[in-house]
This record gives structure tokens, sequence and C-alpha cells, in this order.
């Protein structure tokens, strides 16, 4: 089992198995990312990603994903990590990483889709569904500026804005990894039991 990331002055980040990133905590982010009670279990976030697929992308963009979200106190189920230590050469290996992957969308308290795409990654719209049959806390992420909706209310398919609430749909959407910290956002407030 992993062990929970350490919250001090600097707070330790376990990015990829073995590789540890320190980062010095801004005075103002303490509140954020303290947890006084170390009893108390951090919330689960699943992070879908079209990101672990390609070396490039593994390792440049889908760190400073995971970064983001331990920063402001949540234990990150990144798939690429958790569920990809498989043997390919096994015959039901495709069927083992789908069934562990989904096990963690259900037993994680809520998702982060990045929905980058046009459409969107086709394993991150049926992860993102999942969470929302089942009720999860959704959260989007996209910065990429084409447009892919049948609608003039989202700017994605109409479909994926089901997991989030009609009005003030746009403080569980998210256009830049900086808005991931923001506190006027819906993930820092879910985080801190506002929601």
């Amino acid at each position: 089992m992993k062990s929970q990331p350490q919250f001090h002055y600097d707070l330790i980040l376990w990015i990829f198995p073995f590789e540890i990133l320190t980062i010095s905590c801004p005075r103002e982010q303490e509140v954020l990312l303290s947890n006084p009670d170390r009893s108390k279990k951090l919330k689960t976030i699943y992070l879908a990603s079209p990101y672990g697929f390609s070396s490039q992308q593994k390792e440049v963009l889908l760190p400073s994903f995971v970064t983001a979200l331990q920063r402001i106190g949540l234990e990150v189920w990144e798939p690429f990590v958790r569920n990809n230590q498989v043997d390919f050469s096994e015959a039901r290996w495709a069927y083992n990483v789908g069934q562990a992957d989904l096990k963690d969308v259900v037993e994680s308290d809520a998702i982060f889709a990045i929905v980058n795409g046009t459409p969107p990654d086709e394993g991150v719209m049926i992860e993102l569904g999942a969470a929302i049959a089942l009720g999860k806390k959704t959260f989007l992420f996209r910065d990429d500026f084409r447009r892919c909706t049948d609608s003039e209310n989202y700017p994605l398919n109409l479909m994926l804005f089901t997991g989030l609430p009609e009005a003030g749909w746009e403080q569980y959407y998210y256009t830049s990894i900086d808005e991931v910290s923001s506190t006027e956002k819906a993930l820092v407030k879910w985080i801190r039991g506002e929601l």
C-alpha cells in the first residue's frame, strides 16, 4: 500500500513509484494543505486522463495534474500508476486493467476528468459516465480551445455536464491547471466540506 503524502512546511509528494517531489508551501496555502487530524483520511480523487499512453505526456503533462491535486490535499488515484502494472503477455491483461480502473472509480470519492480532444478520450468518457451514474462529485478540465459540442450552453457534449449542477456548472469546469487551487472553484470548496 502506498504511503500518504506528509504535510509539513514542505509538502512531500509521491508522483510515480520511487520518485519524490518536495514543494515549499506558501504561507497562504497552509490552511488549504493542512490536515491537523492525522487520523482523518484524505479525500480520494480518480484522475481520468488520456496522458498515460504517450511517454512524453506521461512524463511532462500527467505529473503536473497529480501535483496540483495533491497540493490541495487530495489523495490522487492515477490509474496509469495504480493499475498498469500488468503482464501484457497474459491473455486477460486488458480485462484486468479495465476492472481495476472501474473499481477505483467506484471506490474513489470524486473524479477529475481531463476532457481535451475532439472528441475527448473514450476511456475517460466511460470512467466519467460511471462516476456520474454513481453520483460522484465530478470535476472537468479542458484547456483545448476547439469546440466539441451540440449545445450553445456547454463547450462539450451536454452529457458530460449531467454530473454537474445546472446553475454554477462553471465552478466545476477548469480551463487551466492554476485554477485547480482556486478557493473560488468547486474542488477546493468540496475538499473543505462547503459543498
